[in-house]
């Protein structure tokens, strides 16, 4: 958060030196005091001296100076809430312990994912935060502040990044066993990448070799968009292989990882809701696994 890479975060690392800054400040002061009274010439001092410094030093200094910092930290308010309407809105929904991301598509469509969070360079981007369980807290601190996702109620949240990278995004409130499970990679583009993205993204999955994924049950809780689209409990895979992590950044996108997942979430992430499916037996996990690291 102190190498920011959104208007925000810069806003914040500046409020966080200056902060910083005036505590220096002020402990050099009260320390440099408490010498001067440890060490300093032991003469009288007239009541007149006393009330005044009382007064300087313990009601007008620390006024003075916690009114500036506030006055400071207020006027950086009014810029992020932003009275315009926002380039894009990401709808963000909080599960435990998982994201489910929304976008607006090319032709109007709804577009969901699930993990991965991904932004256009200089875009004024409105977060529009709900959960479906407890409370969580959206926070990408390389871009701004946080905000909470309560059951019940929506709140919003704009960030503007600035610089094209990838960035961790995680989960800023208590929210059960899996709590430190529940990150995902932030990927800021430039615009025409982003495009790119976005119009791949809408695409349908490719069918092909879905047979064993479907025997299992799996469109029930998941979503694969030209496959089964039923499923809503669990995340959209229609381009799973495409994401950097699995599980909410808690492994690689890698075969292995697919294959100890399917067999065992609950162990990799303890209370994940996704049932154990070890009774597989090897051709079928395999063949679900192969389907999966399809989903380009």
């Amino acid at each position: 958060m102190l190498h920011p890479a959104g208007e925000q975060a810069e806003g914040l690392a500046t409020l966080f030196w200056v902060m910083a800054a005036a505590g220096v400040v002020i402990w050099c002061v009260v320390m440099g005091a408490a010498i001067y009274a440890v060490l300093g010439k032991k003469r009288p001092r007239s009541e007149r001296f006393a009330d005044r410094f009382i007064f300087f030093g313990g009601v007008a200094f620390p006024t003075v100076t916690l009114a500036a910092l506030l006055v400071f930290g207020l006027a950086l308010l009014p810029n992020w809430a932003g009275g315009d309407e926002p380039d894009m809105r990401v709808h963000v929904t909080g599960e435990q312990f998982w994201w489910r991301f929304a976008y607006k598509g090319p032709s109007g469509e709804r577009i969901e994912t699930a993990n991965e969070l991904h932004l256009p360079v200089g875009a004024n981007v409105e977060f529009v935060l709900d959960s479906t369980d407890v409370i969580h807290s959206f926070w990408i601190p390389a871009l701004g502040g946080k905000m909470d996702l309560i059951p019940g109620r929506t709140n919003v949240l704009r960030l503007k990044p600035t610089k094209a990278g990838v960035y961790r995004g995680v989960c800023a409130e208590f929210c059960g066993p899996s709590h430190a499970f529940m990150a995902f990679p932030a990927i800021v583009h430039p615009v025409a990448d982003f495009q790119s993205w976005l119009e791949a993204e809408a695409l349908p999955a490719n069918p092909a070799g879905s047979e064993a994924f479907i025997a299992a049950g799996c469109g029930g809780c998941h979503t694969v968009r030209g496959v089964s689209e039923a499923g809503s409990v669990g995340p959209d895979l229609t381009h799973l292989a495409r994401r950097r992590t699995l599980a909410a950044g808690t492994m690689p996108m890698t075969r292995q990882a697919l294959e100890d997942w399917i067999a065992a979430p609950s162990h990799i992430k303890p209370g994940a809701r996704m049932p154990d499916f070890a009774a597989l037996d090897d051709e079928q996990r395999d063949a679900i696994v192969q389907f999966l690291l399809g989903l380009q």
